[in-house]
């Protein structure tokens, strides 16, 4: 939704009449995961992706069909039949897409409200019923819990409260997915699908040591869509010259600065300073947050060392496990740009569970679940 949120935005206010598709389901290898989002308005202007390419003119003669009036539809796309040139992923998994009209001006004010809250980066989740014994289509705005409520209803109040309950449980983890109730939201029944969309701010990058790798890692870092914040204690090298595209620049000591923002169990955390005076306080600081990722420039024996000071400092062998030194996967990098690459690489892998393989050496699905 972020990479089209511009031009829904603009055409919520300008009263443009559109359709949404949107993935909601992906079972096997899709090139879109759940949440992506292809928009048509009226004049048959596209904008968004939902598979790449191989489903989009399917999914834009239904989107037209949506928009003239046809109902929201679910249509599933399995694997294409080259013989007789059906239409369908060749990447072999399945996707299944709801595809909605946005025709009246209360459906647009609807959206632009959740719109404008994904623009200011506040967490929101939208729940829209798939099928099943509620109205195919009724949505629910659900925001955490220390917020003021948000409208909609799935129909019943126990439906609506058992929603909002799982869907601020997965906002806080930032995941996407289809969940299943009763009608009146009892839990392990198969009554009725409901999509629940999260749209949580962006995760955090925080870069420690303003040197020249640490301008490719936040160029790469925003480019991945983290929020990135670079802090050095030395005023000359902390610049907004120097790192340009960085979401903030902090002039501080690395532990002291760690130790007052907030991070949560998205935030990767590169430490690139390589000095000791830096590394024993930040990293002592580092390995009591929950991030995600904790990658540290430097070579084998600066790490060996690093782990003896920080042994000495008492931290234990189960948090130094949790430690990615040296940074990056084996790419060979040389330049800052490829060392960058390579620590994308690696919070890539870490995240998803790659193998960091070729993916010619290997067999079986390329998007592992």
């Amino acid at each position: 939704m972020r990479d089209i949120l511009s031009d829904l935005r603009a055409r919520c206010a300008d009263g443009v009449p559109f359709a949404l598709a949107t993935v909601v389901a992906v079972h096997g290898s899709a090139p879109r995961d759940p949440g992506a989002v292809l928009a048509v308005d009226a004049a048959g202007t596209v904008v968004g992706s939902v598979s790449g390419g191989c489903v989009e003119g399917d999914v834009y003669e239904v989107a037209r069909e949506v928009l003239a009036g046809a109902g929201p539809r679910l249509v599933s796309y399995g694997i294409s039949d080259d013989e007789v040139f059906g239409t369908g992923l060749t990447c072999g998994g399945t996707i299944e897409i709801l595809v909605r009209a946005y025709a009246t001006a209360a459906e647009r004010e609807h959206l632009a409200a959740v719109l404008d809250l994904i623009a200011a980066d506040r967490p929101v989740a939208e729940a829209t019923v798939l099928s099943g014994d509620a109205e195919a289509g009724a949505r629910l705005v659900v925001r955490p819990a220390d917020t003021p409520g948000a409208p909609g209803t799935l129909g019943t109040e126990g439906l609506d409260a058992a929603v909002t309950d799982d869907a601020r449980g997965l906002l806080a983890q930032g995941h996407t997915g289809i969940q299943w109730y009763g009608a009146h939201g009892q839990r392990r029944m198969q009554e009725v699908a409901v999509f629940v969309r999260t749209y949580a701010p962006p995760p955090r990058m925080l870069v420690f040591g303003a040197i020249d790798h640490a301008a490719a890692t936040a160029r790469i870092g925003s480019f991945l869509g983290y929020r990135v914040t670079v802090c050095d204690a030395r005023p000359a090298f902390a610049t907004r010259e120097r790192f340009p595209t960085a979401d903030e620049v902090v002039r501080a000591w690395p532990h002291t600065y760690l130790e007052s923002t907030e991070v949560d169990a998205r935030t990767v955390i590169c430490v690139l300073t390589h000095d000791p005076r830096f590394d024993v306080p930040l990293l002592v600081a580092a390995l009591r947050t929950p991030a995600e990722y904790i990658g540290v420039m430097g070579s084998r024996r600066t790490h060996c060392d690093r782990l003896a000071r920080l042994r000495a400092a008492g931290v234990d062998e189960a948090h130094l496990a949790r430690l990615a030194s040296p940074v990056g996967l084996d790419l060979g990098a040389r330049t800052p740009e490829e060392t960058a690459v390579s620590i994308a690489a690696e919070i890539i892998q870490h995240r998803w569970g790659g193998t960091g393989r070729p993916l010619g050496e290997l067999s079986g699905p390329i998007h592992q679940d």
